[in-house]
């Protein structure tokens, strides 16, 4: 199965390079599964029901989200009727939507998306590991679902890798997702689970973290608010984490990085051409 993970979504910029160049990919790469996050998409701040239609008609099988998950104050009754978003599975009990969803892949199998949000420097929700053991023994690879990739949405690289190892055999892709740079340690763990600590935003480079820089530089020099940040609008990348997983196992066989447009050196999967 080939599998595109699609990094945190800023604003209009990052929006429209995946829009514009997503169908595209898709046919030119022969994808199976496309994950995107899109916690960022609205402004940088969460997620409206537009957007997440938008994706999925661009061909996002499924959309993971984070912290900014409830920005936008609609996305807590539009996620009912949305399964293919996922917010993080380690939310209280009680809390709408799902933080993992079964879905079509486009070769018509399954794959199962967790998103989960860490610990370390953000809000105290359940135990992340945890939640997702329950969720990996509910629903094991092949036997449950042909491939399962895990969000992991937190600030700590030390908990990524955490995730990646705790999870190494028993998902096809475990990618690091929040702090919106990208990492270059994408490998393939010796239980052939693919990972990688962050795959980047996809949004405009030429800011702070796909903000307009003048606010967040301000905050840093002056300690004081004086505006509210703003979506960066230059000329965006696309960042991503590319998977070929091996069908007899659900595992990874191929990882690659993908940086598509804007101010990054570009670089995509040399195993698909």
């Amino acid at each position: 199965m080939r599998l595109l993970f699609i990094g945190d979504i800023v604003g209009r910029a990052g929006r429209a390079i995946v829009t514009d160049r997503l169908p595209g990919l898709i046919a030119q790469w022969k994808l199976d599964l496309v994950v995107v996050n899109g916690e960022n998409a609205a402004g940088g701040f969460g997620i409206t029901e537009a957007i997440y239609n938008d994706l999925v008609d661009a061909g996002a099988d499924a959309i993971t989200l984070g912290n900014h998950a409830w920005d936008q104050r609609e996305a807590l009754v539009f996620i009912e009727r949305a399964p293919r978003l996922i917010r993080p599975v380690n939310f209280p009990k009680g809390t709408p939507g799902r933080g993992a969803a079964l879905v079509d892949t486009k070769n018509g199998k399954r794959a199962l998306v967790i998103n989960a949000m860490g610990r370390i420097f953000m809000d105290p929700l359940d135990d992340p590991f945890a939640v997702v053991d329950r969720e990996l023994s509910a629903c094991p690879l092949r036997e449950g679902a042909d491939a399962i990739v895990v969000d992991m949405h937190c600030e700590a690289t030390s908990e990524k890798q955490a995730m990646g190892y705790f999870c190494d055999g028993r998902a096809s892709l475990v990618v690091g997702t929040h702090t919106h740079a990208p990492t270059a340690d994408h490998r393939i763990l010796p239980g052939r689970t693919a990972f990688i600590s962050d795959v980047g935003m996809t949004g405009d480079f030429e800011s702070i973290i796909g903000m307009v820089k003048d606010e967040p530089l301000n905050r840093f020099l002056r300690k004081i608010a004086t505006a509210k940040f703003e979506a960066a609008t230059g000329a965006p990348t696309l960042c991503g984490v590319a998977v070929e997983t091996d069908d007899a196992s659900g595992l990874a066989v191929k990882v690659g990085a993908v940086r598509l447009g804007g101010a990054l050196e570009e670089a995509r999967p040399t195993f698909w051409g």
